[in-house]
């Protein structure tokens, strides 16, 4: 535990420290009654009641429109199965700035809406909430789904033949069994939507906030950084409460998956009915997660076929000191350096969960590890320059600091990746390569390494995936003339023009297509074991 211990009290609480110690201290004296102040304030509470309910309206779209697929990917068994799951992840790992760009795209002036039919969605809250649905539906796919196959439908049949109504047995039979699974995406597509940032300022503008988006406005343009404070400390601690009721419902599907037969499998759509369901789910991930993505890459030609992509090469002095097609190779060597950095510690912290002498301090950290999905990257990106600016660690001019800022939100994708994969290497193979006098960096080597080495990869992957997007602390660490692929869009859709505009959509095309890649590869490696989030 001594690596991901020092790794995250350094570069992770030292950062959120400092820079909320910044904000509320005033010549060395804490000024606690700031807290106050800002919260009394009217536009901060605006900007809560906006986060909160945008978050739940999300969270209740996502779940009415995803659990209807869920169903479908659990139960049937067609053609083309594998591939639609496949699809339908990609979003999941995008960056949010490509999904606020693909959004723009389809919804926002000169969008293909508006081309169509005359209609905008990016000066109302519609346009942040579908993003949402596009950007979760995989959350709820995958955490419902996984727990959906593994029910035995033969309950819910035997209730039928008893005499209750499809309905009222799905309600008492099923309904109960997933309940903790749907909990735990409910809680999960919450916090991803509570601490958006990107979505939320690309297609929010000056009318809709977040947190996440106030964190940033109050640091790098206002630079009121007690009022940035206040607004981290809230942020830190709702996320908090929402780990942990999450830790719990986590808990109570652990208990029911148990109780389940795990050797039923899906079988074909049987009758119109069911025929009619599969057939519009196949078109709600189309219209939801396609077309959005597919607007993006007729955007990104334009009526000029390649051009964008060939501007991309030129120094136009403006926007960035590079071509903007540096930002690709910049991104693509960030985003190695991260997932080494993540898939040592986190695989370190996984291994030192599995132990069973682990006490309840090594438990707890298991919790801790999930801080970095929630907490404002905003907020980490600024510490990193406040507090990391003096020897030994005056790591400002240095270029790891982009990727220990991204390697802060790889780690619990690997750490989460790896565990339940550790956890099931039967302990006694270990004890009997000891036995046979393999020493423990040898019996690791021959016998946990062959058995979780797909998991390691997976986990990799995702790692991976997670850096290349990684946006909120990025945008305050990445120098000017070594811009990441996030940060490269953002700066071209701040800049009016078409051909800015039409740059960002060709650096989003590429990001997108990256990702995808990486995505492709992991559902490749993926097993029912370690393919779950």
């Amino acid at each position: 535990m001594a690596a991901p211990v020092a790794f995250f009290a350094v570069f992770f609480a030292y950062p959120v420290t400092a820079i909320v110690a910044r904000g509320l201290k005033t010549d060395g004296t804490w000024q606690l009654g700031r807290i106050g102040d800002v919260l009394a304030q009217s536009d901060v509470r605006q900007v809560l009641w906006f986060t909160t309910w945008q978050a739940l309206v999300s969270t209740a779209l996502t779940l009415l429109i995803a659990l209807p697929g869920a169903y479908v990917l659990a139960r049937f068994d067609f053609p083309g199965r594998q591939v639609l799951r496949a699809v339908i992840t990609v979003p999941f790992v995008l960056p949010t700035v490509v999904v606020g760009t693909a959004f723009m795209a389809l919804v926002g002036r000169g969008g293909l809406l508006d081309e169509l039919w005359g209609v905008r969605l990016d000066t109302t809250v519609w346009a942040i909430l579908l993003a949402h649905v596009f950007f979760n539906y995989a959350v709820v796919i995958r955490t419902v789904g996984g727990l959906w196959s593994q029910l035995d439908p033969r309950q819910e049949e035997a209730a039928r033949m008893l005499g209750a109504s499809r309905f009222a047995a799905w309600r008492t039979v099923t309904l109960p069994a997933l309940a903790p699974a749907v909990a735990a995406a409910a809680l999960m597509v919450f916090l991803f939507t509570f601490t958006s940032f990107g979505v939320v300022q690309i297609l929010g503008g000056p009318t809709f906030s977040t947190l996440e988006v106030e964190i940033y406005r109050q640091t790098s343009e206002i630079f009121d950084l007690s009022t940035a404070a206040v607004l981290t400390m809230v942020q830190f601690v709702a996320v908090g409460a929402i780990l942990a009721l999450h830790a719990w419902t986590v808990r109570r599907r652990e208990t029911a998956l148990r109780l389940v037969d795990a050797s039923v499998t899906a079988r074909r759509p049987r009758g119109a009915g069911q025929w009619a369901l599969l057939g519009s789910v196949v078109a709600t991930v189309a219209v939801l997660l396609l077309l959005p993505l597919a607007v993006l890459v007729e955007r990104s030609f334009g009526d000029a076929g390649l051009a964008y992509y060939r501007t991309l090469t030129e120094d136009d002095g403006g926007v960035f000191l590079v071509a903007p097609i540096e930002a690709v190779g910049n991104s693509l060597q960030y985003a190695v350096a991260a997932t080494a950095i993540a898939v040592v510690i986190g695989g370190l912290a996984a291994a030192a969960l599995t132990r069973r002498d682990a006490g309840r301090l090594v438990r707890g950290f298991d919790a801790l590890l999930m801080l970095p999905l929630g907490v404002s990257a905003v907020t980490v990106g600024f510490g990193f320059l406040i507090a990391l600016d003096e020897p030994p660690l005056d790591l400002r001019a240095s270029w790891i600091l982009v990727p220990l800022a991204q390697a802060l939100v790889g780690v619990p994708f690997v750490v989460r990746t790896m565990l339940p994969v550790l956890r099931a290497v039967d302990v006694r193979l270990r004890e009997a390569a000891a036995v046979l006098g393999a020493s423990p960096w040898r019996a690791w080597r021959e016998v946990d390494l062959p058995l979780v080495r797909r998991a390691l990869l997976i986990a990799a992957g995702f790692a991976f995936a997670v850096s290349l997007g990684e946006f909120g602390a990025t945008v305050f660490i990445a120098r000017p003339e070594n811009p990441t692929l996030p940060v490269a869009v953002a700066r071209l859709l701040g800049r009016p023009g078409d051909l800015n505009y039409g740059q960002a959509m060709a650096l989003s095309t590429i990001l997108m297509i990256v990702c995808a890649v990486a995505l492709l590869v992991l559902e490749r490696l993926r097993t029912d074991r370690t393919g779950e989030f």
